[in-house]
């Protein structure tokens, strides 16, 4: 499971379909509908949310916008919760040393999977700093988060 903390404008098509597919499951399992990834580390931030649930949710909707914006149709049903303006004062913190070891793991893959959609995304400029995160995440100054499990 790879809930990517980086932007959902930086996915390519696949990957967008996977993280849409991969916070269904996080979205089950914080509702408790299913057994299955319930230790998965990536559910520690949400978990330490105030509302876990609003929080995935605010998650998949961002990721659903994303979609919507390039034509895709996911299904918003599908979200537990309508979009709580509230869950915007309640974001999740993550480290720009986190951003960073996302943006090299999706560099890799998408030299492999989607190189016109990499060379897309890395002409905008980011040296003023990490990529772009995703809505629900605040950026602050850090190393890797301790629930990435980082291969050497």
């Amino acid at each position: 499971m790879r809930l990517w903390s980086l932007d959902p404008a930086l996915l390519d098509r696949q990957g967008l379909a996977a993280c849409w597919r991969e916070a269904l499951l996080a979205q089950a399992v914080l509702l408790g509908r299913t057994a299955g990834y319930t230790a998965h580390p990536q559910l520690e931030r949400f978990r330490a949310h105030p509302d876990p649930t609003a929080a995935i949710s605010a998650y998949l909707h961002g990721v659903r916008d994303e979609a919507t914006r390039r034509g895709y149709r996911f299904d918003a049903e599908r979200i537990s919760r309508p979009l709580d303006p509230s869950t915007r004062d309640a974001r999740i913190v993550v480290t720009s040393g986190q951003l960073d070891l996302e943006w090299q793991h999706l560099l890799r893959k998408l030299a492999v999977r989607s190189p016109a959609h990499r060379a897309k995304i890395t002409s905008v400029d980011i040296s003023a700093g990490s990529p772009a995160a995703h809505p629900l995440f605040a950026v602050v100054p850090g190393g890797v988060a301790s629930w990435e499990r980082v291969r050497s």
